[in-house]
């Protein structure tokens, strides 16, 4: 976009140097046709330092959402930086801010242990809960291809990937770059 806006503009200004110079006036070299750059993907951070024994399922629930979508990355905050997302283990039900998260914007992921206890699988409670996090509520359907079913699903479910349809959700989500932050908070508890 630049490059040819640029060119545009120094088109225009050396037709006009030849104009008041009394020249003929030149013709413009084509402008640049490549087809404009795919937008780049929105970074949100993640800090797992309160995530105790949840580290590594949230590792692999969040590279299930960035091997998912594309819209939208969420990468480890470098240690000594400000995180989006924090994620804390706690002994209560899993629960998560409701997004979409932002760049600037600030949200929060319980890895609550009773919901492990109960026998859920620990991968897909915490891309469940990043769910939130990238702006995608409950969907009580009760099946476990529905990654938003949550707790709706029997505990004998394992998959940790969001549906078609909820990863196209999140790319809605995402597809501007704003980097404001929500004006309100709201926490989703995913109790039974």
């Amino acid at each position: 976009m630049f490059r040819r806006t640029f060119a545009l503009i120094a088109a225009n200004a050396a037709v006009g140097a030849a104009v008041v110079l009394g020249a003929a006036p030149a013709t413009a070299a084509p402008a640049d046709t490549a087809a404009p750059a795919a937008m780049a993907a929105v970074t949100i951070t993640y800090d797992d330092s309160y995530a105790a024994e949840f580290k590594d399922a949230v590792a692999q629930g969040v590279a299930i959402w960035n091997q998912s979508v594309t819209n939208v990355r969420i990468v480890k905050a470098a240690v000594g930086t400000r995180a989006n997302v924090r994620v804390i283990a706690d002994n209560n039900w899993p629960r998560a801010t409701l997004g979409p998260v932002r760049p600037g914007g600030s949200g929060t992921v319980w890895m609550g242990r009773q919901a492990v206890q109960q026998g859920y699988n620990v991968v897909r409670i915490a891309a469940h809960e990043f769910g939130h996090i990238l702006g995608l509520p409950d969907r009580r359907t009760g099946l476990c291809s529905d990654l938003m079913s949550g707790s709706s699903a029997p505990t004998s479910c394992a998959n940790a990937k969001p549906s078609a349809a909820e990863a196209s959700q999140v790319q809605r989500n995402y597809a501007t770059t704003l980097t404001q932050a929500p004006t309100r908070e709201i926490i989703l508890v995913d109790a039974a």
